[in-house]
């Protein structure tokens, strides 16, 4: 079986995110960037289903600007076998994202596509959704546990009310949640290994989609800052000014 593991690269969350100045979105010049956190879990998920011989074969696949292939790269380092670089300065969001792997998708035939269940630049946890949905393909959103048991997959997945078990019919879609593995290093081995691997580079109207944007972003500001705290005298000061002044009851 073959596995897709799309991998965004994204702003370090170590890194504490700047707005530009001019509001337009978010400072990346000098910032260090990174794999998405869930899809490190994803690419972790894929390499042990190979190592338990589920898999036959790992493809990391990343879009966006050339810089993405460094993303690429430590997916490789982890354990994928090669990489698609969908190379493109055009913003890209959910459904363009979707529609593009549907046709990654259609030309590898992978049995296994598993992403992370959202990016945290934009939180919008919604192209492996977007993905089944184009496909007609099962899906398993938020997963903290994976088995596959023959043709099909049983996927545990993290809900409101505690825990969900599915069985899905492959081909399927997975969206990781944090408690599905703990991703590992990429030790220097591996590291060296990853820059002898091949990446296919393509353009998006090689795959015949238009990634413009649908939406668009008007403006982008920090949060305002909390006001400090203030000490009441009474029970009745206290009431008062939940009342009066935050007015919450």
């Amino acid at each position: 079986m073959k596995i897709l593991v799309p991998v965004k690269r994204v702003v370090d969350y170590n890194v504490k995110v700047r707005v530009k100045a001019d509001g337009t979105g978010v400072e990346t010049a000098g910032v260090k960037m990174s794999m998405n956190p869930f899809d490190e879990i994803a690419v972790e998920e894929a390499v042990r289903l190979k190592e338990k011989g589920a898999a036959t074969e790992i493809v990391a696949i990343s879009m966006g600007v050339a810089a993405c292939a460094e993303t690429i790269r430590t997916a490789l380092a982890m354990g994928a076998d090669r990489g698609i670089l969908v190379e493109t300065n055009v913003e890209l969001q959910p459904l363009a994202v979707a529609k593009l792997l549907k046709a990654i998708a259609a030309k590898e035939e992978p049995g296994l596509i598993i992403l992370g269940k959202q990016a945290i630049d934009d939180d919008m946890s919604a192209t492996g959704q977007m993905l089944a949905a184009l496909l007609g393909w099962a899906q398993g959103t938020f997963a903290s546990k994976v088995t596959v048991d023959g043709a099909n997959l049983i996927v545990t997945r993290e809900v409101d009310g505690g825990l969900e078990t599915v069985q899905l019919t492959l081909p399927a879609i997975v969206t990781t949640d944090l408690r599905l593995n703990e991703p590992r290093y990429a030790s220097l081995p591996n590291i060296m290994k990853a820059r002898k691997k091949p990446i296919e580079t393509i353009k998006p109207e090689d795959l015949g989609v238009d990634p413009t944007p649908r939406l668009t972003t008007l403006k982008v500001a920090e949060p305002p800052k909390r006001l400090a705290g203030v000490k009441v005298k009474s029970v009745a000061e206290l009431v008062d000014k939940l009342r009066n002044e935050a007015k919450v009851i």
